[in-house]
């Protein structure tokens, strides 16, 4: 984990370096101008796994000219934007085998990796994991919104893909972010988590759940943690928020403080929750708590979040 530009922690999809350049778009010249550039590349996913060259060093996202790599499925070409470097950068699904591997003729180096797998791994830079985050969510909006909510009819990309226009009402769709409240709550040297079924063995996370219609980012935390755990939450404090492109989600970070402490779980949404000391906290980020639990790994807004709490004086 590194530090922005503005002095933040970037974790694990925050990297986003990429120029969407949304005041050119509207000009088709500009996009095709890009595209027919002898520098411009392209990115590409063989549904959710991404190509990356396992043997550079570092290792990196593999970039190919336009047009290398034969389209899957109806979704276009997207455009991302503009490298630091000035070059354009596009992404595209290619066609993949029933086991999801690429059939297309790749460098022996180049691997199709899932993203959950490249973050575990830590295996290229946060910009490039802003990228994949950014072009992960695209290309997926554009896949599942290829008709109009309005009237049904066929919709197609406009602006490069930084929206969709249907073809018979010309109703405008603009790409979704779903947001996630996700909290640490805590009550003096102590802090709630649980554990989803789903996760893995021993490990134990901050309470988390999809914002709904007319609620603020506190009141669907306080919300969230209710219904999961019984515990009423007080004053909730804003951390920080991390883009989550299982598939397309903005996680919202947040501390609360309890004003209770009777668990009554909801085992509809959780399997457990408890209450951890400060000690026992700082044990599941070290790995060593005595019972074998563990925190979430770092990749993941939870384990800045419990970080977050620990530093609390």
């Amino acid at each position: 984990m590194s530090s922005s530009k503005f002095g933040q922690k970037v974790i694990t999809f925050n990297g986003g370096i990429i120029d969407r350049v949304a005041p050119d778009r509207a000009d088709p010249g500009f996009i095709e101008t890009l595209a027919a550039a002898g520098t411009a590349r392209m990115i590409c996913f063989a549904n959710d796994r991404a190509l990356i060259d396992v043997e550079a060093d570092p290792p990196q996202v593999y970039k190919t000219p336009l047009g290398d790599i034969e389209r899957k499925g109806p979704v276009k070409r997207v455009l991302l934007g503009l490298e630091p470097s000035g070059d354009p950068l596009f992404a595209q699904f290619i066609e993949h085998d029933e086991e999801g591997k690429p059939t297309a003729d790749l460098p022996a180096s180049v691997k199709a990796i899932d993203l959950r797998s490249l973050a575990t791994q830590d295996l290229v830079s946060v910009e490039e994991f802003g990228m994949l985050a950014y072009a992960r969510s695209m290309l997926n909006w554009h896949a599942t919104h290829q008709f109009c909510a309005y009237c049904g009819a066929p919709t197609h990309m406009v602006e490069g893909g930084d929206r969709r226009k249907c073809d018979t009402c010309t109703r405008e769709h603009f790409p979704r972010t779903d947001p996630v409240v996700i909290i640490i709550v805590y009550q003096g040297d102590r802090c709630l988590m649980g554990r989803s079924k789903n996760f893995v063995e021993g490990m134990y996370s901050a309470l988390a759940g999809f914002m709904e219609p007319g609620e603020t980012l506190e009141d669907a935390a306080r919300r969230e943690v209710l219904e999961e755990s019984g515990i009423h939450v007080g004053k909730v404090t804003y951390v920080l928020s991390q883009p989550w492109p299982f598939v397309s989600s903005l996680m919202i970070g947040l501390l609360g403080e309890a004003l209770d402490d009777e668990i009554n779980i909801d085992p509809h949404e959780l399997e457990d929750a408890r209450w951890f000391s400060r000690e026992e906290a700082q044990s599941l980020l070290d790995g060593t708590h005595p019972e074998g639990l563990k925190a979430p790994n770092p990749f993941a807004i939870a384990h800045h979040l419990l970080l977050a709490y620990l530093q609390k004086t």
